[in-house]
């Protein structure tokens, strides 16, 4: 079980020193053996909270637990050995790091032929061609995109945060992206997104607003609410 309480991030960045609410008052948990998907307006704090449970941001207020532990101040090390993992919006790019270093990095042991394959082809990507090239400029946005996404499974561990993996995505690869969260059904998933084919894979779809959710639930609860919401968010999920 993974618990936010009361959690706030404000930033400093207005010229009069007054602070930016970007997340304010938070209560939400995540169920072991459930995918949860954040919704909702671009700027509505939905990434923010992505880098505050892995620990890149520290809270201003408020406590992360973690099968009952307070987690809140260790750091993004200490949070991946609690098997925590990420994959982001904007890929990172390695140069001089081979795509089969990459992953053997992320499992922590060398992998065989086999095992880089079953993770890279879940993603649609064939290990032969891509096991020797290198993470930089030569990979396209989507080939980086899907090699991180073979990172993050072939690291595995019990929480899974995921920043809209759909970007850079290919309608042909579509569906093996959401074949994998299907295979991460017995972790704990959190990922953002706007694209209904991903919400439709979700136990539990939150909706954000305005620095908080407003509201969240079943998934089959949730689309009768979004669907009566002119918003921008859910145009997005339905033209996406």
């Amino acid at each position: 079980m993974l618990e936010l309480r009361n959690i706030s991030y404000s930033v400093q960045d207005k010229p009069n020193g007054e602070k930016q609410k970007i997340l304010k008052d938070v209560n939400l948990s995540f169920e072991d053996g459930t995918i949860s998907v954040i919704t909702g307006p671009n700027g509505s704090g939905k990434s923010t909270l992505i880098k505050i449970l892995m620990g890149f941001v520290c809270p201003t207020t408020g406590a992360i637990l973690f099968n009952g532990d307070d987690i809140t101040g260790l750091s993004v090390t200490e949070r991946a050995r609690r098997g925590f993992t990420i994959a982001f919006q904007q890929p990172v790019r390695f140069k001089g790091i081979t795509v089969k270093k990459l992953l053997e990095i992320a499992s922590g042991k060398s992998l065989d032929t086999d095992s880089m394959c079953e993770c890279l082809s879940a993603v649609g990507l064939c290990a032969r061609n891509y096991i020797n090239r290198s993470v930089d400029g030569t990979l396209s946005g989507g080939e980086l995109k899907r090699i991180e996404l073979a990172t993050a499974i072939a690291k595995g561990g019990d929480v899974f945060l995921l920043d809209e993996p759909e970007a850079g995505i290919d309608l042909w690869s579509f569906e093996d992206l959401v074949k994998v969260f299907e295979k991460l059904h017995d972790k704990t998933v959190i990922i953002v997104s706007h694209q209904q084919r991903i919400l439709d894979t979700a136990d539990k779809i939150i909706l954000f607003e305005n620095d908080r959710p407003v509201s969240f639930g079943r998934r089959e609860d949730m689309f009768a609410k979004l669907t009566q919401r002119p918003s921008l968010c859910w145009r997005n999920i339905k033209e996406g």
